[in-house]
């Protein structure tokens, strides 16, 4: 049954519209793959090696051990905000004499050879291995990789069971960030607490069967709560919600915009995959510090233009980069009504102008590290509200992929096409090339003048630049309308 079950979804998977228009979506993710095996493969190879030169009187396997929390904690939230829970397509299942209980477990059985169960492992044979050449015990190793092998799988079946509950991503963050603050303040070494842990089952192997005794009451919470609701009648029930609504009477100042502007907020507070989209926000305000406190990019004035672009315009790219297909869902209805196309596209262009002064706002404390650094996050946000804003709606002409708004963010590449990636160039590209040229050539001021300049000309053009746009948008109204029509 498990042959005819994996045949069922291999002609499902390569027969599917929506692989064969992504293929190369497709292949990127497998080139991403190869590249995180790879990355750790060589790690587990070489770390024995590298902690042994770092630290001659520390034994590396305890090195290790006292890293494992963060490595566990770290990937259980990487679980929680990239791993899909196993689905499958089982109502057509439900209708034929199959035992529900055959189809629970190969639902189980095949997220258990999920690539987030293997990637680690790339990482823990390879340095077990090299454990094992050093003259280390074979038991106690052999005991250590099982039971980082178990551990793996308790985490993919632990993430089924919390995967939608914030309050547990809450506590794994503070784990994370607390044992990071008390061991960095010598307040307490947690991580070297739990790693005695792992120092005790080398020690002990035998200790490695508590883990099989965990995964397995983590399959068993797992099968039991799945088996439960295979219920034909319980996937076509629908769920009854108290209706919460806003009036968000503050959008009214915006004029006749304010309609489709309040539709937006909405839709990016009410689904998953926008509201997955807003972290991004503050991971695009606090881009700067991954680079201005190192001293090697406090010369690189072209780093400046970088942050300078994606901190105040990580709205922008993120929600701008799929106009329409937002509204894909409802396309069709929505070119029924009555109003102008200018307003619909004006609404995008007022709120994701107003994105890039919230967080060119918040982003000034960036001062701190130099005058110039905010006077190109400046320059950026010019750039991004006279330049980028057009380049992102015209982008959005060729938008032909519809998007599923229940489903995450994190690598959901639904939607995604040639178009997103090649408008990375005038978004990113051409303004840093551009910058660092001149001020190669000329001086520092010229060229973020030069780069505010643009912004203000394309400020200046606004009107002429949204007719040709909207034009376009017309052109294509009924190919989006019957693109957006087909199943993804």
């Amino acid at each position: 049954m498990t042959s005819h079950f994996l045949n069922l979804e291999w002609k499902q998977y390569f027969r599917s519209a929506n692989w064969q228009k992504s293929i190369f979506i497709n292949i990127l993710l497998v080139l991403f793959a190869l590249y995180f095996i790879v990355c750790f493969l060589l790690i587990g190879i070489g770390a024995y090696f590298i902690l042994k030169e770092q630290f001659p009187d520390q034994d590396p396997l305890v090195l290790v051990n006292s890293f494992l929390l963060y490595a566990i904690t770290a990937d259980l939230i990487f679980r929680y905000m990239m791993q899909k829970l196993p689905v499958m397509n089982i109502k057509s299942l439900l209708l034929i004499p199959i035992k529900k209980n055959k189809i629970v477990h190969y639902i189980l059985l095949k997220s258990s050879f999920s690539f987030f169960n293997f990637i680690g492992l790339f990482f823990y044979i390879p340095f077990a291995i090299v454990l094992i050449t050093k003259d280390y015990n074979v038991a106690g190793v052999l005991g250590w990789l099982a039971t980082m092998i178990l551990l793996t799988q308790s985490s993919n079946f632990l993430n089924f069971l919390v995967n939608k509950n914030n309050k547990v991503f809450a506590v794994l963050l503070t784990i994370l960030i607390g044992g990071y603050l008390v061991q960095h303040y010598n307040i307490f070494n947690l991580p070297a607490f739990v790693g005695t842990g792992f120092d005790v089952i080398y020690q002990n192997p035998i200790l490695a069967l508590v883990f099989v005794a965990l995964l397995m009451v983590l399959y068993n919470i797992n099968y039991r709560q799945l088996r439960n609701e295979v219920y034909l009648d319980a996937i076509i029930s629908e769920k009854t919600k108290e209706a919460n609504t806003s009036e968000l009477a503050f959008a009214d100042r915006l004029g006749d915009v304010a309609p489709f502007i309040k539709n937006d907020l909405r839709l990016m507070w009410r689904n998953k995959r926008t509201k997955s989209g807003i972290w991004m926000l503050a991971v695009g305000l606090l881009y700067g510090l991954f680079f201005y406190p190192q001293p090697v990019y406090r010369d690189m004035e072209v780093i400046f233009v970088l942050v300078g672009i994606f901190s105040t315009g990580t709205f922008l790219m993120n929600f701008g980069q799929f106009i329409p297909a937002w509204d894909s869902t409802y396309y069709k209805m929505l070119m029924s009504q009555n109003f102008k196309y200018e307003r619909y596209l004006k609404s995008k262009f007022v709120i994701m102008s107003i994105s890039i002064v919230a967080l060119f706002v918040l982003g000034i404390p960036y001062v701190y590290f130099g005058w110039k650094v905010l006077l190109v996050h400046f320059a950026a946000m010019i750039y991004n509200i006279g330049v980028n804003t057009h380049v992102i709606l015209f982008g959005g002409t060729f938008n032909r992929k519809k998007i599923n708004l229940d489903e995450k963010a994190a690598f959901n590449f639904q939607g995604t096409g040639a178009v997103q990636w090649i408008i990375g160039i005038p978004l990113m590209i051409l303004p840093m090339v551009l910058f660092g040229l001149i001020s190669w050539l000329v001086s520092f001021e010229i060229a973020v003048t030069v780069l505010a300049s643009l912004g203000f000309i394309g400020i200046a053009l606004h009107k002429k630049l949204m007719t040709f746009i909207t034009n376009r948008y017309i052109t294509n109204k009924y190919v989006m309308i019957h693109a957006f029509n087909q199943e993804s």
